[in-house]
C-alpha cells in the first residue's frame, strides 16, 4: 500500500471542525427546543380554552425577553417562540406558560357556583396541553436532534 491507503485527512479535519462547532451550538440548540415546545403548549392551551372566556383566552402569555406580551397578538407563531425568556437552572432549561388572568385558576380547575349549591367542573386547558406535550416531546426533540445533526456534520 502506498501513500496512506487513499485515506483522505481533510474529511476528518471537517469532522474535527463540525464536531467542535457543535460543543459550542448545544446551549443554544438547547433553547430552541425549550421554545418550540413552549410555543406548541401555548397553542394547545390557546386551543383548549373555552370561547366564552373571551379576555382568558387572550391572556396566555410567556415571559418575553422584550417588552411585554404583546408578541402574540402581532407576530408569527415562530416570530413569538424567538422572544420567550429561557431561564437556565443547571441543565434544564425552563420558560414558564401562564395567564395571568385572575380567574384563570377556577376555569381550569373548576369552582363553586354563585350560590355554593354545586360545581363547575374545570376545564383543564394547561393540565391536558402539558400531559400531550409531554407525551410528544420525545417524538418532537427527535427529529429536530436529527436536522441538527445533520446540518453541523454536513457543513462544510
Amino acid at each position: 500500500m502506498g501513500r496512506n491507503g487513499g485515506f483522505d485527512y481533510r474529511q476528518v479535519k471537517n469532522l474535527c471542525d463540525n464536531l467542535s462547532k457543535l460543543e459550542n451550538e448545544e446551549s443554544a440548540f438547547a433553547e430552541s427546543c425549550a421554545k418550540e415546545l413552549a410555543a406548541r403548549l401555548l397553542a394547545l392551551a390557546i386551543r383548549r380554552t373555552p370561547k366564552d372566556t373571551g379576555t382568558l383566552k387572550r391572556g396566555w402569555t410567556t415571559q418575553q425577553s422584550g417588552s411585554g406580551s404583546e408578541g402574540l397578538k402581532t407576530h408569527n407563531a415562530k416570530q413569538y417562540a424567538d422572544t420567550m425568556k429561557v431561564h437556565h437552572y443547571g441543565d434544564t432549561y425552563v420558560i414558564e406558560v401562564i395567564n395571568p388572568i385572575e380567574y384563570a385558576s377556577y376555569v381550569e380547575y373548576g369552582h363553586r357556583t354563585r350560590d355554593h349549591q354545586g360545581w363547575v367542573p374545570g376545564k383543564f386547558m394547561m393540565t391536558i396541553s402539558e400531559k400531550e406535550i409531554q407525551a410528544a416531546a420525545p417524538r418532537i426533540l427527535e427529529k429536530k436532534l436529527k436536522k441538527w445533526l445533520e446540518g453541523c456534520l454536513n457543513a462544510k
